[in-house]
C-alpha cells in the first residue's frame, strides 16, 4: 500500500517530508528512551531510470504503487538514498543520507537552524558495496549506518541528529557470502532493528538486532531458500499499513512483490504478494 504524498524533495535527492525533530548532540551509543515497538516507519521507494537517469519516486496508495514519473534531472551520479525516521513516531522519513558513486555522503534534514539543509558528512564511501540504515542499532534515538566493504567486512557507524557519524567500528568478517542485505526497522517484535541477508545459494537469513552497538546482531537464523529469483531486496518500512516492517523483492523480469512482516522471528514474513501495476526492470532501485 503506497499513499500518494508530495514531500517536494525528490529533485533535492531526499525522501524526507518534514524536518528532523530538535534533538541533542548525543550519538546513538548513548542510551535514550526506548522507541515505541509498535511504531513502524514508512518510507517511499526510489529508483533511477537506467536510460534517462531520472529519479523516480513511488508512494503508498491502497495496494498500488503510485508515481509522479521522472524528475527531468540526470542522477547517474547517485548511488543510494537512505531515509531515516529519527523521531520514531512511525511516520515518514525525517532525514536522508545521500550517497554518490564518487564516495561522497551527504545528509539532508534539519542541520543547525536551517530548514532542510544539505551537508556533506563524509567521503570515501565508495569502499563499500552496500550501505544501509536498519534504524537505530545502539539503543538511542538516531539512526545508524552499516557498510559492507569489498573484503566482506561489515562496519557500523553511529549517527548524530544532524547526520554526522562516529568513527566506524568493525562488526565482523565473512559477510562477503551475501549478495543482498536489507532491513529498515524491527522484524521480530522486540523493538530492535534487524536485517536480512541473502547468500549466494539463494538462502535468506535473519540477523536479529541486539540493541548493543558493540555487537549489533545476534547469530543468524534461516528464513528460507529460493530467493535467487530476485535481483533486488529492499526494505522501506511498513508498506501495508499494519504496523509491521515489510520486505520488497524484485524479480529479474521486473515484477515487484511484497513480503508482509509478521513480527515473529520464527516466521518473519507472510507469503509474497505481487504489487499490481509495477514493472521495474528498467530502474536501478535505491
Amino acid at each position: 500500500m503506497f499513499e500518494r504524498r508530495r514531500p517536494g524533495l525528490r529533485t533535492a535527492l531526499v525522501a524526507t517530508a518534514v524536518a528532523v525533530a530538535t534533538a541533542t548532540g548525543a550519538v546513538s551509543a548513548v542510551a535514550a528512551p526506548a522507541a515505541d515497538p509498535g511504531a513502524a516507519p514508512t518510507f517511499n521507494l526510489f529508483g533511477v531510470h537506467k536510460q534517462t537517469h531520472e529519479l523516480w519516486e513511488w508512494y503508498r496508495q491502497g495496494p498500488l504503487l503510485v508515481t509522479d514519473g521522472g524528475d527531468g534531472v540526470d542522477h547517474s551520479d547517485l548511488a543510494d538514498l537512505i531515509p531515516v525516521d529519527n523521531s520514531h513516531d512511525g511516520g515518514y522519513g525525517y532525514g536522508t543520507w545521500i550517497l554518490y558513486k564518487n564516495g561522497r555522503l551527504d545528509f539532508r534534514g534539519l542541520v543547525g537552524n536551517q530548514w532542510l539543509s544539505t551537508k556533506t558528512v563524509g567521503r570515501g564511501w565508495d569502499i563499500y558495496r552496500t550501505v544501509l540504515s536498519p534504524g537505530t542499532l545502539g539503543g538511542a534515538k538516531e539512526a545508524d549506518l552499516i557498510g559492507l566493504d569489498r573484503a566482506g567486512v561489515l562496519w557500523i557507524y553511529l549517527g548524530y541528529p544532524d547526520g554526522r557519524l562516529t568513527t566506524r567500528a568493525r562488526v565482523g568478517g565473512g559477510w562477503g557470502q551475501y549478495t543482498e542485505l536489507a532491513g529498515q526497522g524491527d522484524l521480530t517484535g522486540d523493538g530492535r532493528s534487524d536485517i536480512t541477508a541473502r547468500d549466494k545459494a539463494g538462502v535468506l537469513w535473519l540477523y536479529k538486532g541486539t540493541g548493543d552497538y558493540k555487537a549489533p546482531f545476534a547469530g543468524r537464523t534461516k528464513i528460507g531458500g529460493g530467493w535467487n529469483v530476485y535481483d533486488r531486496l529492499l526494505s522501506v518500512g511498513d508498506i501495508d499499513a499494519d504496523g509491521k516492517v515489510d520486505l520488497l523483492a524484485r524479480k529479474t523480469t521486473g515484477e515487484l512483490l511484497r513480503y508482509s512482516g509478521t513480527g515473529d522471528a520464527a516466521r518473519p514474513f507472510t507469503a509474497p504478494v505481487q504489487i499490481k501495476g509495477t514493472y521495474m526492470k528498467e530502474f536501478d532501485l535505491l
